[in-house]
């Protein structure tokens, strides 16, 4: 059976696995306080060029955005998000769980619009009954999307200048940010992401990991006793050597970068066989993840072979699926594709 459903469907790099068996008996402090998550600060700041950076690493995608969004807000704000934002649809209400509302904006394949942004926020200050509302504490973008679209440079800088504007924090979600940065159609790069961004993560778990996030915050703003908050929220790991090891290793010779490459590299192969077929996409996506619009009988039979993500209804007779490539994806996995499809 191919694989094509996700991309953390396998563990992790060999070069990680390898990394951590050898580190195995070595006896490190806990909760990050060991060398390994020191050296792989160091280097995600360098890479980020953002040498005053503070960076913490949280073991999962949902824990690290409810402990950012709720850290970072008051009581009385919520988190503004695109409908289709993976904290409104995906997280099970993990940010409502912790008392602050998603406030949503409409959706341009997955991406939120800065003029809109703009209007959201003039049109709550100018309510004069606003302080019976939850007030706008944050603006929550992921790159990339739910769709593998990307945002343009000028996009994020457009959205940053609305944020800096009105007071409230540009926070990226970066589970996927490797096939970002990577992507062949961007014109971001890490760098310009920490410049933009007022605090970021960097995904491990779907890049190459078996778990683990990294947070960036950019401007000197951690939230007092961070550390203590996110181990309130269950998201610290007692033997945090294992986030350092696999962060150090991903960020150690480029090797974070092959992996996002790579599966980019085999998407746009997955991609032109499906183009040279025939199929219809449901949108153009530039990274690993990939929108195919499947006949309904069609999609019965093909999944008897191949594993692929149900995404939604495209109409009665058709069906919107993902295929998402990763690191472990093999020229070999797109040949077998090719011949099935």
């Amino acid at each position: 059976m191919l694989s094509f459903e996700c991309d953390y469907n396998r563990g992790a790099h060999p070069k990680i696995m390898e990394r951590l068996l050898s580190t195995n008996l070595e006896a490190l402090p806990g909760y990050g306080a060991d060398v390994y998550c020191t050296a792989a600060k160091e280097k995600i700041k360098a890479a980020c060029k953002c040498p005053h950076a503070d960076v913490h690493f949280l073991v999962g995608g949902t824990q690290t955005n409810s402990v950012i969004i709720s850290s970072m807000l008051h009581d009385t704000e919520g988190v503004i998000a695109a409908t289709t934002g993976h904290v409104n649809v995906h997280e099970a209400g993990a940010i409502e769980y912790t008392r602050h509302k998603v406030l949503t904006l409409p959706s341009h394949a997955g991406k939120m619009d800065a003029r809109e942004l703009r209007a959201y926020l003039e049109t709550f200050y100018a309510d004069a009954s606003n302080s019976h509302m939850v007030y706008p504490g944050m603006a929550y973008i992921s790159h990339p999307t739910e769709y593998g679209t990307l945002y343009a440079k000028a996009e994020l800088e457009a959205l940053s200048a609305v944020c800096r504007e009105y007071g409230i924090p540009l926070f990226l979600d970066g589970a996927r940010l490797g096939y970002g940065i990577m992507s062949k159609q961007t014109d971001v790069t890490l760098a310009d992401i920490a410049r933009i961004c007022d605090v970021f993560y960097i995904g491990g778990t779907k890049v190459g990991a078996l778990c683990g996030e990294a947070v960036v915050f950019t401007r000197n703003n951690t939230p007092k006793r961070f550390t203590t908050i996110v181990k309130q929220h269950g998201a610290l790991l007692a033997k945090g050597r294992l986030l350092g090891v696999q962060f150090d290793t991903l960020f150690e010779d480029g090797l974070y970068f092959e992996i996002s490459a790579h599966a980019i590299e085999m998407a746009e192969k997955l991609k032109a066989i499906f183009r040279e077929k025939g199929y219809r996409f449901y949108l153009e996506s530039p990274t690993n993840q990939q929108f195919i619009i499947l006949e309904n009988k069609h999609m019965e039979k093909l999944s008897e072979q191949v594993r692929f993500e149900f995404w939604e209804k495209a109409d009665e007779i058709h069906t919107v699926v993902r295929f998402a490539t990763s690191w472990s994806t093999t020229e070999e996995d797109i040949a077998a594709l090719a011949k099935i499809i």
